[in-house]
């Protein structure tokens, strides 16, 4: 496969989109989160506000094939990206703190705020920052992407469980989504620091993805009817205080992120090897 036929993949173009599709989504969803304890801090908004913005500063960078190589789309990518990260890593120990820094425990650990759900925007700007700096039509984009799904993805297995902690596992279907997750990592694992990738053990990776996906779309269902039993609440209220219903989409999202790089190595590593 020559160059211009691997360009014609848009990998970039792509990663940008997931990014600036995932910051707008994480607008909604943080805001339901920190709208538990209405808001207590004024620097929980801060999220919220890069949310709004970001993705229209994007529009740059992901409105066209390779916008993100443009002047204007690596300055703001780099910018975005930068305060994406720092964003992240503030909020983790932001949501440690709320807890777990008084008292080092594992009982505190599961009821603090979900610590590791701010790392999402560390991810992001972190893909921002990947896009700009290394070139797609080489493996180490999509090993580099793999990486990131697979941070992702160890974070969801680390969430999932101490979720689903916080009831005691009251529904046996609950260890489904820790042990799928950990089956993910497992694969992702072996793919991500595979030297050379195995075209027959990719197309396995890419089953487990889609299975991920699935289970994603599951449990997004089974967190809606969790919700449907408190029938003196507002739908509003049952989406703030009932089972997180946007948190098993993470396994699709990131399901995608993942078959984004698995499928960019399988097809760059092909074309190495014929040309």
């Amino acid at each position: 496969m020559t160059t211009e036929q691997k360009n014609h993949f848009k990998w970039g173009w792509w990663l940008e989109l997931f990014v600036a599709s995932n910051l707008g989504f994480l607008a909604l969803d943080v805001y339901v989160a920190h709208s538990a304890n209405r808001f207590a801090h004024n620097i929980e908004w801060l999220p919220v506000y890069l949310s709004l913005v970001a993705p229209v500063l994007l529009v740059p960078a992901w409105l066209r094939p390779n916008g993100h190589h443009s002047r204007v789309g690596k300055g703001l990518g780099y910018i975005i990206g930068g305060i994406s990260i720092l964003v992240g890593v503030a909020g983790f120990l932001y949501h440690l703190a709320d807890t777990f820094f008084v008292n080092q425990t594992l009982k505190n650990l599961v009821y603090t705020a979900p610590f590791a759900a701010p790392l999402a925007y560390t991810g992001l700007g972190l893909l921002l920052c990947l896009n700009r700096m290394e070139p797609t039509e080489t493996e180490q984009w999509g090993s580099w992407v793999l990486l990131l799904a697979l941070g992702g993805f160890i974070g969801n297995f680390v969430l999932t469980l101490a979720d689903h902690a916080q009831n005691g596992f009251f529904m046996t279907t609950e260890w489904i989504a820790v042990g799928g997750s950990a089956l993910t990592v497992g694969f992702l694992m072996v793919a991500t620091f595979s030297r050379h990738l195995n075209r027959g053990f990719a197309y396995w990776c890419l089953g487990v993805l889609a299975m991920a996906a699935a289970l994603g779309a599951v449990g997004f269902v089974l967190h809606w009817q969790a919700g449907q039993h408190a029938t003196n609440q507002t739908l509003w209220q049952r989406l703030v205080y009932g089972a997180p219903l946007f948190a098993p989409l993470l396994f699709a999202d990131l399901a995608a992120l993942a078959a984004l790089g698995l499928l960019q190595r399988m097809m760059t590593s092909s074309s190495t090897h014929t040309t």
